[in-house]
């Protein structure tokens, strides 16, 4: 089956629930923009298009139906968000769906009053989308991930899980703003856990990997992965250097662990998807993004994956698995 076909299987699914939508929507089909920071054959994309059509239908809209809605896959380029972001705001949408700080930032250069509604954003206040969370202000809001001093939790983690470990490398990308400071949260907690951290760029597979089997040359070493768009784009390629190097690793996202990684700490990407949809229903019933204020995740999930933990000779402590939401066996 294709994928898109998949997506409309999905989304078709949630129409057909007697009780879960209001009626529909009537009156001249709208139109929405999506700028995905992932690639379109990225298995994680049907999840998270699924998930936001499935909140748009809960609200009375139907992609062809009542709304006609065009996406645009970036796959972490920057020209690609750029051309996109373009391209998407020729098309004079009502409301564009942005997923990650690139697509935001992309967005916010080609226009300044098409409404936006953002999800997978760390900082949209340092980032210059929004004025304030309780009052954006412009024409931009959504949701966030988390603070920076969830950061700091991380390496807790880390050291929890392996207690001999005395460095850790924190994967980022040095582009981000936001992951610096992330990793200066990071910095902040090291002295009390006796951990020496060591930063790499993560530009591309080649760096990653060269990084990673440098870092790994020296004992008691662990590995933190920050949640950009460039880690997900590359996550197979980190899960296998950690399992080769046998690093203990954490990471910001369930989907990481759910592919093979160890352990993850952060909120629910795709429910931010259906959030997102709720927004843009309101703003397709006449309100202004510079008036709903920037939400933050309500739950973080702490995922931790028994098999890749058997494989690296570790046992999970068990007040950290009583802690647990999720246990991939």
């Amino acid at each position: 089956m294709k994928r898109r076909d998949l997506i409309r299987m999905i989304a078709g699914s949630a129409a057909a629930w007697p009780l879960a939508a209001p009626a529909q929507q009537r009156g001249p089909m709208r139109r929405l923009g999506v700028l995905m920071n992932v690639a379109e054959a990225d298995p994680e994309s049907a999840a998270r298009i699924a998930a936001f059509l499935q909140g748009l239908q809960q609200s009375g809209w139907s992609d062809g139906r009542n709304v006609q809605i065009d996406t645009r896959w970036a796959a972490g380029d920057v020209e690609h968000f750029r051309r996109y972001s373009a391209e998407l705001v020729a098309l004079a949408p009502d409301v564009i769906l942005a997923s990650s700080s690139l697509a935001v930032a992309a967005l916010r250069q080609a226009t300044h009053t098409t409404p936006i509604v953002f999800v997978g954003i760390v900082d949209p206040v340092g980032a210059g989308f929004v004025d304030s969370l309780a009052r954006p202000g412009g024409n931009a809001t959504g949701f966030t991930l988390f603070e920076y001093g969830l950061s700091g939790k991380w390496l807790e983690l880390v050291k929890e899980i392996a207690p001999p470990i005395t460095r850790a490398a924190v994967l980022l990308d040095p582009a981000s703003p936001a992951e610096s400071g992330m990793f200066t949260a990071i910095q902040s907690v090291a002295p009390s856990v006796g951990v020496e951290l060591s930063p790499f760029g993560m530009r591309d597979a080649s760096e990653i990997e060269r990084a990673v089997t440098a870092f790994a040359s020296e004992p008691n070493g662990g590995l933190i992965v920050l949640g950009s768009t460039l880690a997900n784009i590359h996550r197979e390629l980190i899960i296998t250097l950690a399992a080769r190097h046998r690093l203990p690793a954490v990471y910001s996202d369930r989907l990481f662990v759910t592919s093979g990684g160890l352990i993850s700490y952060g909120p629910n990407r795709i429910d931010q998807f259906r959030r997102g949809a709720a927004y843009v229903d309101r703003i397709l019933k006449g309100e202004k993004p510079s008036d709903l204020p920037v939400q933050a995740p309500t739950k973080y999930e702490l995922v931790m994956n028994l098999k890749t933990a058997k494989a690296l000779g570790l046992e999970l402590p068990s007040t950290l698995l009583s802690r647990a939401d999720e246990v991939i066996e």
